[in-house]
């Protein structure tokens, strides 16, 4: 087969990416699974091994992993603008669609009936996240130590512990439990460390009062989001409570929910679109935008330094230690976060229903989250204007 030009490897880079962009439903795993079947089944790029090497290394570093796998894929295609090309388009679509969403929502939200379409979909979500929490515990508490220190952060978090020192403590604790003197041998524990000592520096927020909307903090909340936030993109749910709601005082926990259910189940693409749905409440247009930038940026930079150590970092002693730590403490956070919205959300006999049998089907039928949100909405709605 005769190789492509570049500029025909960034054209094929661009479409595949744009696609997957606007028809990626599901959430991480499913967008991963849809870039398997592209890049690997049909179309070639890299082999089977070398795609798990990408899934493992991506799981290391902060972010989005559906869209650092997209750019590292760009990247093995087609060198760093297929890079940023991959990551970008992956996103664009996503991106304008919440943008859209997050418009008729301020505009129309007040409004009776898209009030009583939410009322419905709200636990939905709450069921999608307890699934997501039972889906990753069953993998991820490999045993006694892990269910630990899940247990430990979901504890923690709930009474008011810092969610990065949290993810970063727990992966440190397990590292230090299995590794013992080696951790401080190894030059490799600075790669970890270093990050760990910088999250302790305290993030300066606008005081909660004023209400005014900065948008410089905006953008460095949401950079400081995407390059610490390690584990399933639900993790999310706890870093936007604690920014947003705890520190600057800037949405309610119904408006996070909100942005999970409205921008994160029915729109294409990662759940950290749901930074530009909060930007757009927050600023409009521009703020949704750079939102966006803030949260995505930090995943475009690590996946191009990332490319230069995968190699070395798949021989890493400290790599499957520390993932097991972050992943174990970031099911600790999702249960958290479940608990506390579950709160706001399950508020009478008819959102628990809800919250239930969509919880059934998942676990049973193995539905589909966008369905399940759909009809949520829908029953919501009917509800109200039976019964309201």
């Amino acid at each position: 087969m005769t190789e492509l030009k570049l500029s025909d490897r960034l054209k094929e880079v661009a479409l595949v990416f744009l696609r997957l962009g606007a028809t990626s439903f599901g959430g991480p795993a499913a967008y991963i699974a849809l870039m398997h079947n592209e890049a690997v089944v049909r179309r070639k790029w890299l082999d089977e091994q070398k795609f798990l090497d990408i899934m493992g290394a991506v799981n290391l570093i902060p972010g989005p992993n559906a869209t650092e796998v997209a750019s590292h894929l760009g990247l093995i295609r087609a060198g760093w603008l297929g890079l940023v090309l991959g990551g970008l388009l992956f996103l664009i679509p996503g991106t304008a669609a919440v943008t859209v969403v997050a418009w008729a929502y301020v505009k129309y939200g007040s409004i009776p009936q898209v009030s009583w379409v939410l009322y419905g979909v709200k636990p939905a979500v709450i069921a999608v996240i307890a699934q997501a929490v039972w889906s990753l515990a069953r993998r991820g508490f490999k045993n006694p130590l892990l269910i630990v220190v899940g247990l430990a952060v979901l504890g923690l978090y709930i009474v008011g512990v810092n969610e990065i020192l949290l993810l970063l403590g727990g992966a440190l604790l397990v590292l230090l439990f299995y590794a013992g003197r080696r951790f401080y041998k190894n030059r490799s524990a600075c790669f970890i460390v270093t990050p760990a000592l910088l999250m302790k520096v305290p993030f300066i927020g606008l005081a909660a009062g004023g209400m005014t909307i900065s948008h410089a903090t905006l953008f460095l909340t949401f950079l400081k989001i995407g390059a610490t936030l390690f584990g399933s993109g639900y993790v999310l749910l706890a870093f936007l409570n604690s920014e947003f709601v705890e520190t600057l005082g800037w949405l309610t926990h119904a408006q996070v929910v909100d942005a999970i259910a409205v921008a994160g189940q029915i729109t294409p693409g990662p759940l950290f679109n749901s930074a530009a749905f909060i930007g757009y409440l927050l600023g409009g247009v521009p703020s949704a935008l750079l939102a966006a930038l803030g949260i995505f940026l930090p995943s475009f930079l690590l996946v191009a330094l990332l490319s230069r150590f995968l190699p070395a970092m798949r021989k890493s002693w400290w790599s499957g230690y520390f993932l097991d730590g972050v992943n174990a403490a970031s099911i600790g956070l999702m249960a958290a976060v479940a608990i506390q919205l579950g709160r706001v959300v399950l508020i009478d006999p008819f959102t628990i229903i809800i919250a239930i049998v969509a919880l059934f089907l998942l676990i049973k039928f193995k539905v589909s989250s966008v369905w399940l949100v759909l009809g949520g909405g829908a029953l919501g709605a009917i509800y109200k204007l039976v019964l309201g």
